[in-house]
């Protein structure tokens, strides 16, 4: 077992005096190692990542985040940032260090004469929807309520208004930042600029962002849920998904999914979400009902609110987690094929592969005006291994490699920042296209030490 002690990073114990002073003037909660709470403030969402640090620090607001900062700096600590822990790489956590964890700054607040909301860094997805759909509102991002926005956005953020209403980091109005000196700044279009261009789609590289301003939509009722055939089908059903999505009207956001349901049942599943007039939306996905026979047909008006919680159920706590991405050139027939023969390979029923398709607002901003390197790629496969019993690691991590390595003919070589579990320096740029070196560049300007260095890291230039 894993001797959870606060060291530097050259590994040697921080000095209890330095660590009493900071307990002493942080408002927050602090646990270590022997406290209670600690087994359950260093747990998160993916059963796979099990760690010990040396400190969590839980800020109780923007203050506490700069002390812990300056702390960490003065004693030479590594350093990882907790938003929602919904990244499954377990980026929200390290051995040793200290975890800045922002999950108690949670508040959402919605302006709806101007239909701008605030969110503090902690705010789960959950929290957003709540408040904004109180005022027939709603922010675009993600699908798993458990998300954490800050996580969501840092990486672009996907979901389903993203062809009607674009990216999350599309609707980012302004951030406030602290910085690895510990100083606070405003990252909008005129405070800032560089960093503001780096924070919408650069990952968690340039600091810690404490709140979020986005811009609201009017969406309160989505026409909305599955259709779902037999596995047998899967071939046949990736096709009409191909055929439908690219002639679709903007309000129209599919997914096509190979999965399992609870019950058990190997499908073939296709995820809907129409935010237009539900009387068009039912026209438009009339050739889906009556495309061979569905076993199951869930969609109908539904709140947006119902709709966000659509996708939860599949990804449970405490399962453990592995997952890939990869962009394609296109959706070939040939891609097609493999992507059919892998999920004849999956083991898990939690395993799940996904088809997204993101053609319309997010492709109409420019590849160089945000940091988010794919804005031409527009199907995303998500490959998700998710199981129970730590002994079937391997088989369900090697299923999850070789989708993804039997897809790379196929692939741009590209993936979705947040949809992956690992990555090397090359796969790390990939992520980033032309844009990396820009992005290096403003790390340079605003951590040229690579103090924030746990995320999908981007080093300084130099």
């Amino acid at each position: 077992m894993h001797s959870a002690t606060l060291k530097r990073r050259d590994g040697t114990p921080i000095d209890t005096t330095a660590i009493d002073i900071f307990r002493n003037n942080f408002a927050g909660q602090i646990f270590s190692a022997g406290d209670a709470g600690y087994d359950k403030a260093r747990r998160i969402w993916n059963a796979s990542i099990d760690k010990y640090p040396g400190l969590i620090a839980r800020c109780s607001g923007v203050n506490d985040v700069i002390r812990a900062v300056k702390f960490a700096r003065a004693n030479d600590v590594l350093v990882s940032i907790k938003g929602g822990g919904h990244n499954v790489a377990g980026r929200a956590l390290c051995d040793d260090g200290i975890v800045i964890d922002l999950s108690a700054m949670n508040r959402v607040t919605v302006d709806v004469q101007t239909r701008k909301v605030h969110v503090q860094g902690g705010a789960l997805l959950e929290n957003l929807d709540t408040e904004t759909q109180r005022h027939g509102l709603a922010v675009p991002a993600g699908v798993v309520p458990k998300t954490g926005i800050a996580g969501l956005t840092l990486g672009g953020g996907v979901g389903w208004l993203v062809r009607k209403y674009g990216l999350t980091i599309d609707n980012l109005e302004s951030c406030e930042v602290v910085t690895a000196e510990g100083d606070l700044v405003t990252a909008n279009d005129h405070s800032n600029p560089d960093l503001f261009w780096a924070l919408r789609g650069g990952g968690g590289n340039f600091g810690v962002v404490t709140s979020f301003s986005f811009r609201a939509h009017p969406v309160r009722t989505v026409l909305g849920g599955q259709l779902l055939w037999p596995r047998s089908e899967a071939r046949a059903i990736m096709h009409l998904y191909r055929s439908f999505i690219t002639t679709a009207p903007e309000e129209m956001t599919a997914y096509a999914g190979i999965i399992t349901t609870p019950d058990g049942e190997p499908v073939s599943a296709l995820y809907i979400c129409w935010c237009g007039d539900i009387a068009e939306g039912e026209r438009v996905i009339e050739p889906l009902r009556r495309f061979g026979t569905p076993i199951r047909d869930t969609v109908e008006p539904i709140p947006f609110l119902a709709m966000q919680g659509l996708a939860g159920r599949s990804y449970p706590d405490d399962m453990h987690n592995y997952w890939k991405s990869t962009f394609l050139t296109a959706f070939s027939d040939e891609a097609i094929d493999v992507l059919v023969e892998q999920g004849t390979q999956m083991k898990s029923p939690l395993s799940s592969l996904l088809v997204e398709y993101y053609a319309g607002a997010p492709t109409r901003v420019g590849q160089a005006d945000t940091a988010f390197g794919q804005r031409n790629a527009l199907y995303n496969i998500g490959i998700s291994g998710q199981w129970p019993d730590p002994k079937e690691s391997d088989q369900h991590i090697g299923w999850v490699r070789a989708t993804s390595d039997a897809l790379q003919p196929y692939s741009t070589g590209d993936y979705l920042l947040n949809f992956t579990s690992d990555e090397v320096l090359d796969r790390t740029k990939a992520a980033f296209g032309d844009n990396y070196a820009r992005l290096a560049e403003v790390k340079a300007k605003y951590d040229p030490t690579n103090f924030f260095s746990l995320n999908q890291n981007i080093k300084p230039a130099h």
